[in-house]
């Protein structure tokens, strides 16, 4: 009865996991729009997401204490919670970088961003990221947490190409240095959510087979 109780928090868990994902993915989602669109509007909603985001942290943190105290996890769920803990602060960060971005788009204009689609790749390679990162915990699927690692050598290779970008941008538009280097900042902050990605997978690899690894700061 006790285990049938705790598989039930734990499925809980999952799900709560799951919700925190999907805002950081909507976060994201939002401060590209602000970013190549130019929609000023978007900046109060990037910062709701950002407070749902801190919301569902202390709510997934208040959920592992609990389970940790009045349950008597063994070693798997016990790794399982504890790589949860960590996770959540990972997606954390995630909504806080893009809300960093949302707020660089406050001073760019749309004119400046038209040429720049590879910033768009970067947003949705990140989604990507992160959404299989959250899956991988959730089906346990330690080939798919492997992937996403892997896979930041996209986005890392994205940044490289937005770096080319606006060196092209500048040359051709002088006078735009500090719309590029804002831009550049907004690049950044898309290839650290991707870094966060690779932190939340390398923690469930740990869950899955006790094996911990070195977590990007």
């Amino acid at each position: 009865m006790m285990r049938n109780r705790f598989d039930e928090q734990l499925e809980l868990l999952n799900q709560e996991l799951i919700k925190m994902g999907a805002l950081c993915e909507e976060a994201i989602g939002a401060s590209v729009k602000a970013l190549l669109d130019g929609d000023k509007t978007l900046a109060e909603k990037a910062l709701a997401i950002d407070r749902e985001i801190d919301q569902k942290e202390r709510d997934v943190e208040t959920l592992c204490m609990r389970l940790l105290m009045q349950q008597q996890p063994v070693a798997r769920d016990l790794r399982q919670i504890s790589s949860a803990l960590k996770m959540i602060s990972d997606m954390e960060r995630i909504g806080d970088q893009a809300a960093d971005i949302t707020e660089i788009a406050q001073f760019i204009g749309p004119d400046e961003t038209k040429d720049l689609t590879n910033i768009n790749r970067m947003a949705k390679e990140t989604i990507k990221m992160v959404t299989d990162a959250i899956d991988s915990f959730v089906k346990k699927d330690l080939d798919l947490a492997r992937y996403v690692v892997e896979y930041d050598d996209v986005v890392d290779d994205l940044f490289d190409q937005v770096k080319a970008d606006l060196v092209q941008l500048i040359k051709r538009h002088h006078g735009d240095g500090g719309a590029c280097l804002d831009l550049l900042m907004a690049a950044k902050y898309f290839e650290r959510i991707g870094d966060h990605a690779v932190n939340i997978a390398e923690w469930v690899e740990y869950s899955i087979t006790g094996v911990q690894k070195d977590v990007i700061d």
